[in-house]
């Protein structure tokens, strides 16, 4: 960080397109399922750092990292 900077973080705002009529409208929402549906990483590991997950008579396992990143192998 430059001493110019404000000690604190500055977040940009999601960009924002023009429609045809001139006016500013916000960007659209990513979508995160196809079916409107999610389930919680919390909900599958279950307080647990890891989980096995059977899938098509595979066997995967889904870790928390300390980071709080996922990471699915098989």
């Amino acid at each position: 960080m430059s001493p110019a900077q404000p000690a604190s973080a500055t977040l940009s705002l999601p960009s924002r397109r023009n429609d045809q009529a001139g006016t500013a409208t916000p960007a659209a929402a990513p979508s995160y399922s196809a079916t409107g549906s999610a389930v919680d990483s919390n909900q599958l590991l279950r307080g647990q750092k890891a989980v096995d997950i059977m899938h098509n008579g595979s066997t995967y396992r889904l870790q928390a990292t300390r980071l709080g990143k996922l990471i699915l192998t098989k």
